[in-house]
């Protein structure tokens, strides 16, 4: 039974990843950082998940987890790097403070969690990494300067790995979502959301059941790699 690794796994997006993967009879491993509510109640729902309290910027707690895993379900097959944090100011306004916050969970943290499964992938020769970035990665974003550099970092990563993790076997993938109904979007008006709709083509606004199925899709698919899918409903074509 092979095993999945989603970081912010407890709500939204990466809770959506890691029901569509318990669904497929995977063994899932999440972690959080800050709602232990959330992940309590997610855990309480299947045998099948186990789930850690971790800052994935941190890399001795990273490792850790990593070696729980292992010991309880095996080793890592898929990594869902989706554990993100943003901030919604003027560039001019950001402090040197909050940009490194959040280049050290968005980007490092993707660093931290891909650099403690992928020495199993390679002896194994196989797995799948899934880098979570944004429309705002490819785009760029007004007020989220430091948000968007990081998600086009995952991009960049994204692409310079699967070429040199390819001979092992292992594929690196992206997904860029639109905007999504989730936690980090519920600061929208719902003037805001409304034009939302109206910019994108589908004329819907998207789900994190929507990224999710991207990501079982992409987990098993075996000759796709280095590619960036855009789940954002044609806002960005």
């Amino acid at each position: 039974m092979k095993t999945v690794l989603v970081t912010g796994g407890s709500k939204g997006i990466g809770r959506a990843i890691c029901e569509i993967f318990l669904n497929k009879g995977y063994n899932v491993a999440f972690c959080y950082s800050k709602d232990d509510k959330a992940a309590k109640e997610f855990l309480a729902t299947s045998d099948k998940l186990r789930c850690y309290k971790v800052d994935v910027s941190v890399k001795n707690e990273v490792e850790k987890m990593v070696t729980d895993i292992a010991d309880n379900f095996g080793t890592v097959d898929i990594l869902v790097n989706n554990a993100a944090i943003g901030c919604i100011k003027l560039f001019t306004d950001m402090s040197e403070i909050e940009w490194q916050r959040i280049l050290s969970v968005n980007l490092t943290g993707a660093f931290n969690c891909t650099s403690a499964v992928l020495p199993d992938m390679i002896r194994k020769k196989s797995g799948h990494i899934i880098n979570i970035s944004s429309m705002w990665g490819v785009t760029g974003a007004s007020c989220e300067v430091a948000y968007s550099a990081t998600k086009a970092g995952l991009i960049g990563m994204t692409k310079a790995l699967a070429k040199e993790v390819g001979p092992s076997n292992i594929r690196v993938n992206c997904i860029a979502p639109g905007v999504i109904d989730t936690e980090m979007n519920a600061n929208l008006s719902r003037e805001d959301i409304d034009a939302l709709t109206e910019e994108t083509p589908l004329g819907i606004i998207g789900t994190p059941l929507d990224v999710a199925k991207c990501a079982l899709f992409l987990s098993e698919s075996e000759f796709i790699t280095g590619q960036v899918i855009g789940v954002n409903g044609g806002m960005v074509i």
